[in-house]
This record gives C-alpha cells, sequence and structure tokens, in this order.
C-alpha cells in the first residue's frame, strides 16, 4: 500500500473473489456463475432498446423497474436497481449501520458483508453458526440492528423458511433485516411477498446466478417505499448512474422470457441432485444445499489439499479457510458433462490416496 491510504484502512481486509484464470483452460466450478448463457433474444432485445450511448442511462431505470414490479408483483415504487447485488448491499449497510443500529450477520456467510461493515466503519457482530451449520434466529431477535440474511446461506446452501423471517421481522421492530436472496430461484421460496407486510424486511436479488448475466452486473431490491427511499438517498448520494443502458435493456429482455429462466433453474436443481449423489458414493458429506452449488467435505482429504489437486487437474472449485469450514469445498453445479467430468477427477485423487 501507499503512504497516501488513510490510516482507517490500512487494515482493511479486502473481499477476495473467485478465481478467474488466464493461464490455461479450466472446468470453471468455483463462482457459482450458471452454465448457462441468456438467450440471444434477449440480447438483441437489449440492442434494439437501449438508449443512445452518448446519452447518460436512466437514473430512474423506470422500464426495468416496472418490469420487475410486473414480475413480483409489487408497484415500481418498492423496486431499486444497481449495479449487481453487491452495489445493493452496500447501499444498506451505508443507509441502515451506524452506531446505534449495528450489523448483525452469521459468522459463516458472504464474505463480502464484513468488508462492507468494515470499510463504512459500522460496528458489527458476527453470530456463530449452529453446529450443524444452520442458523438459528432466535439469537438476532429483539435488538435494534441492522441484520444481514443471506438466504440460502452462502457457502453452506442452507434454507431458512420465509414464516421464520417474518417471525424475526415481528419480533425486532427496530431492526432492518435484509434478505440476500442470490440463490433463493434454485429451490426457496422468496422472501418479497413478506416486504408488502413488513416494513423492516428488505429483499436483495441478483441477474447473475438464475437469470445468467453474471458479467452484466445486475442487482436489484424490493422494500416499502422508505426503505427504497432511504437507499435512493444513499445512491444519489454516491453513484446516481449506477446502472448503464444496455444493462438495463438487458434486464428487460431477461424479464420478457421468464419461461427460459425456470427451464434452466429446473436443470440445475436436477444437475444438484446428481452432483450430491454422485460426491455421496464417493464418500463426501454434503450440506443440504437449496443453492446452484455444492457444499461437500470428504473425510480423508483436507479441503484445501483437494482444491489445489483438482486445479492441477484443470478443475476449480472454492475452499475457504474458515477454521469451521475448512474441510469443506463449494461446487458450483454445471451441466452433466461439466459433472461426470468433476466426479471423474475425484474418482482418479481418491484412487490415489
Amino acid at each position: 500500500m501507499s503512504r497516501f491510504l488513510s490510516e482507517r484502512h490500512t487494515a482493511l481486509k479486502p473481499y477476495v473473489p473467485g478465481e478467474q484464470p488466464r493461464d490455461r483452460q479450466y472446468l470453471k466450478l468455483n463462482t457459482n456463475e450458471s452454465p448457462f448463457a441468456p438467450e440471444q433474444e434477449a440480447i438483441e432485445y437489449a440492442l434494439a432498446h437501449a438508449r443512445s450511448y452518448e446519452l447518460y442511462c436512466d437514473t430512474e431505470a423506470v422500464a426495468l423497474r416496472q418490469a420487475l414490479a410486473e414480475r413480483y408483483g409489487v408497484p415500481p415504487e418498492c423496486v431499486m436497481v444497481s449495479s449487481g447485488s453487491d452495489e445493493m448491499l452496500n447501499f444498506a449497510f451505508v443507509a441502515f449501520g451506524s452506531e446505534a443500529r449495528p450489523a448483525l450477520f452469521p459468522d459463516i456467510t458472504y464474505g463480502f458483508y464484513k468488508v462492507y461493515a468494515e470499510v463504512n466503519r459500522i460496528p458489527y457482530t458476527e453470530i456463530p453458526l449452529e453446529d450443524d451449520l444452520t442458523i438459528r434466529l432466535e439469537r438476532y431477535a429483539g435488538r435494534k440492528a441492522v441484520i444481514f440474511l443471506a438466504n440460502p446461506n452462502a457457502p453452506t446452501g442452507i434454507f431458512l423458511p420465509p414464516e421464520d423471517i417474518a417471525r424475526l421481522a415481528q419480533r425486532s421492530p427496530d431492526s432492518v433485516i435484509v434478505v440476500d436472496e442470490a440463490y433463493v430461484d434454485f429451490g426457496g421460496a422468496s422472501c418479497v411477498p413478506l416486504t408488502q407486510r413488513y416494513e423492516n424486511i428488505l429483499v436483495v436479488q441478483t441477474f447473475s446466478k438464475s437469470r445468467s448475466l453474471a458479467g452484466a452486473r445486475l442487482g436489484f431490491c424490493v422494500g416499502c417505499p422508505q426503505l427504497i427511499g432511504d437507499l435512493q438517498t444513499i445512491r444519489y448520494s454516491l453513484n446516481p448512474y449506477n446502472v448503464n443502458s444496455f444493462t438495463q435493456a438487458l434486464g428487460v429482455g431477461v424479464l420478457r422470457d421468464e419461461e427460459t429462466v425456470r427451464r434452466n433453474c429446473a436443470a440445475i436443481v436436477e444437475n444438484r441432485a446428481y452432483l450430491t449423489a454422485g460426491l455421496k458414493a464417493l464418500g463426501f458429506v454434503c450440506t443440504d444445499s437449496m443453492a446452484n452449488f455444492v457444499f461437500a467435505r470428504h473425510l480423508r482429504v483436507n479441503g484445501g489439499a483437494l482444491c489445489q489437486m483438482l486445479r492441477d487437474r484443470g478443475v476449480l472449485v472454492r475452499h475457504f479457510d474458515q477454521r469451521r469450514i475448512s474441510q469443506y469445498v463449494r461446487i458450483t453445479v454445471g451441466t452433466r458433462e461439466q459433472i461426470d467430468r468433476l466426479l471423474d477427477e475425484l474418482r482418479a485423487i481418491l484412487g490415489g490416496l
């Protein structure tokens, strides 16, 4: 770092994204991207409907917000869009976190929560998962806080029913509950309907996973108009032109073809079961994932060592250094062909031990 970096950031540990290698071709099962490309019709729609690029994009993203409102059955004033869901999560930390309302989130969850708390100097508490890696919501209840819950959780994939989150909202009227639903389309039930009943629930989603637009960087949230107004204040104070014209139009194009999204999600759910069964046959233990990845550990192989051995064979999976999950690897659900190759490589590795 340079001598000019502000002293308040010298201890900051930035988020480490999944590897995007350039040294060779890999089977890439490490960053939970979709194995399916976006439909060509959506791209053609974006090319035809994006605003002229010499002009600034629509800061209100009217067409996209209207399309999202129709898709989720909420008023447009309850929707806001962002450059990926990560930006929306940061807006939420800035808007709602403070000394008087610290952040709460699990100790094993999406790594950006801790980074956003620290970079924005918001006090936070990491609440340990249970021994079975589940979240016990009673430990969050009755506080004045901003609560961040990835649902399904990452990297475990374990899902919380919306009715449990509704009870948390009832018991914590002075808390804002941010439900990060990046993976909800792979078998979970969304908390979006709860946003119309509870003023303290904000749901954040992304187009990166189920809608195959990880490279486009498009996210959105749904909440009561007052919460959305707070977030809009932060957005206009930081980055009012945050979603470019092409991405806005591309989002509308994808929303016009929800049947393809549902079909892709069904295929991933089916492949998840296939991958899980294959891993268990090789002696792996897996969490009950409801995401587009499987979280698994083998009783004879360290997770970090397994990750490296797979990498040496041209297969990327994700490993985390946290003590309680260091034996696990997170494996993105790919196509059947990709899964078969992964299982073949694992058989070769395990057979040589």
